[in-house]
């Protein structure tokens, strides 16, 4: 494979571990980003890359750029060029239903735009994920949602790109990108490229009208940056677009930066589903504290923001960039303390989840069945 993608998946800092399946790290920081960027070849997004979204968009960037949640990429400066001359270009991202409901870390890529599963359960997964999807206020005249279970019978060219991709990859290369083991069934190894599939816009010719040109971005929390060098390998070999990627830092457990979020504990998550008191207790009780042992010794010598949880969850979710930083300021100095940082992340979820759950309640299978039916968009390609 090219240089961008002849690493082995096991990437990061000295005591980090970041692929497709599994994030940890040994650091109360968290994974060092920095070595991951090198590591896997991407490049960080700078100030100046952001000022040019800013201007290219005409309104200020996303929270989540600003804060450094999306950090890193693969091409933006390709979109942002097709945006200035006023040419196409899509957004594709995924969930992997492995609950009946997303935590608050899966919503991070749609906010910006179980082990042993049977296959039946894993399409009743899908729709009832592809609900929680549709409560975050996607515009159905915009947005196709599809389950891969489904769509491969639907879409003759979304199995033939499957088959395109599965044809241009070497058992060899694949192992070296993922890191299979011999133990891993025929469905792993195979699953790439069925990830990568939906990078090709004809893989959706009723959206596109059969073109096969139209680049999409990809936002994605960078331990699935893997599968899409494995894409951007190929692509160019069979006369498509490379995907460009926007990656995520990963949303933290709630007993710290060292793992994320996991939707098979249900200690380490807050879940779309929780009640107003499941969401205050987990954070009061799990929610890991950069603050000190007593208030006293916070007063003088302050807590650790980058440790800290419920700061960290406010830099995801936290609506206002002014009194986030006054936050940051007051805690670190010692003049906030960690119950009262608590309180306002408190408040802050059970607005943004019981919002969220309303809007779903009225997300019924006759509504998520329009979302996932193939038909054109309001778009002209």
């Amino acid at each position: 494979m090219s240089q961008e993608d002849n690493n082995v998946e096991v990437a990061g800092g000295d005591d980090d571990i970041v692929d497709p399946w599994n994030v940890q790290s040994k650091s109360e920081t968290g994974i060092d980003y920095d070595k991951l960027i090198n590591k896997f070849g991407c490049q960080r997004i700078s100030d100046e890359l952001i000022a040019r979204i800013e201007r290219v968009i005409g309104k200020k960037a996303h929270a989540l750029l600003k804060r450094g949640v999306f950090f890193s990429h693969r091409d933006l400066e390709f979109i942002l060029d097709r945006k200035e001359k006023g040419q196409p270009f899509y957004l594709y991202t995924g969930r992997g239903p492995s609950s009946e409901s997303m935590h608050l870390g899966h919503l991070i890529p749609f906010i910006f735009t179980k082990n042993d599963l049977t296959i039946e359960k894993s399409m009743e997964l899908a729709k009832e994920n592809a609900k929680d999807i549709i409560a975050c206020g996607f515009d159905i005249n915009k947005t196709f949602i599809f389950s891969n279970f489904r769509y491969i019978g639907q879409s003759p060219e979304f199995y033939q790109n499957i088959q395109l991709v599965a044809k241009n990859v070497t058992f060899n290369q694949a192992k070296g990108c993922f890191g299979f083991k011999e133990g891993d069934s025929i469905g792993k190894i195979h699953f790439p490229s069925i990830e990568a599939a939906p990078s090709f816009s004809g893989s959706f010719p009723f959206i596109f009208n059969g073109k096969k040109d139209i680049p999409c971005l990809i936002p994605c929390a960078i331990d699935q940056d893997p599968f899409f060098r494995m894409t951007r390998d190929v692509a160019p070999r069979v006369g498509l677009h490379k995907p460009a990627l926007i990656h995520s830092v990963f949303f933290p457990a709630l007993q710290g930066a060292q793992s994320k979020m996991s939707a098979s504990d249900e200690t380490s998550a807050i879940f779309l589903t929780d009640t107003q008191e499941q969401i205050k207790d987990k954070i009061n009780k799990y929610a890991f504290s950069g603050g000190r042992a007593t208030a006293m010794e916070q007063r003088e010598f302050g807590a650790n923001c980058e440790i800290d949880v419920s700061y960290q969850y406010l830099k995801f979710f936290y609506h206002d960039e002014e009194k986030l930083e006054v936050m940051r300021q007051d805690y670190t100095s010692g003049k906030m303390l960690t119950g009262e940082l608590k309180a306002v992340l408190i408040k802050e979820l059970q607005e943004m989840v019981a919002d969220i759950q309303k809007r779903r309640a009225v997300v019924d299978d006759a509504l998520v069945e329009q979302f996932m039916t193939p038909r054109p968009l309001q778009y002209s390609f």
